[in-house]
């Protein structure tokens, strides 16, 4: 494929011909009524016109030539946003497939976390239960003081184990809930197109 710049000398080229056929063509009319001979002047007109015919031939080359050369840059423009559209949509739906894996393991992971938080509720609500228990059954049971006193302790610690634990698991319960609604926020905005 020719340069530009190839081009445009070539088109000069032609013009700078045509122009010069025309120019031609006028001296030798002139130079026909400057003799004042019929024959002379006749002549002069035949080959005016040929001329004339010759540069108006090499011009419209010229247009059609540059007319074919901007409908092929013009296809081949648009070849090129056709492929880059192409690409940019496969982009987009795979960004789209990667997102959509990542909300589905968060969610899943919330889902798991939910029911860790509910059995360590449920572990609590025993503990707690039991530890109400020990209570009573210490109040009943004062010849039995030291013994039940160990064991109050350790089923008090047990509760306070188990609420550190609830606390944690609430807190990347909200964390997990507030990442997921970045994704899916980032994952809802539109796709910028570029030029």
């Amino acid at each position: 494929m020719a340069s530009p710049n190839a081009r445009r000398r070539q088109r000069s080229t032609r013009i700078t011909v045509a122009v010069a056929l025309i120019t031609i063509a006028a001296l030798i009319v002139i130079g026909a009524l400057l003799t004042v001979s019929f024959v002379l002047v006749a002549v002069s007109s035949v080959v005016a016109l040929v001329l004339g015919a010759a540069a108006t031939k090499i011009t419209h080359s010229e247009l059609m030539q540059s007319r074919r050369d901007a409908a092929r840059d013009r296809a081949e423009q648009a070849q090129a946003y056709r492929q880059l559209t192409d690409a940019r949509s496969a982009e987009s739906k795979k960004f789209a497939e990667t997102m959509t894996e990542r909300i589905t393991a968060r969610q899943k992971l919330i889902h798991e976390l939910e029911g860790e938080l509910a059995i360590a509720q449920r572990k609590v609500a025993e503990t707690t239960l039991k530890l109400g228990n020990e209570s009573r059954r210490a109040d009943q049971a004062e010849a039995h003081l030291t013994a039940e006193s160990a064991r109050l302790e350790g089923a008090e610690e047990r509760a306070a184990e188990a609420i550190v634990v609830v606390a944690d698991l609430e807190q990347q319960v909200v964390d997990l809930k507030a990442e997921l609604a970045a994704w899916e926020a980032s994952a809802a905005m539109p796709v910028r197109k570029h030029a």
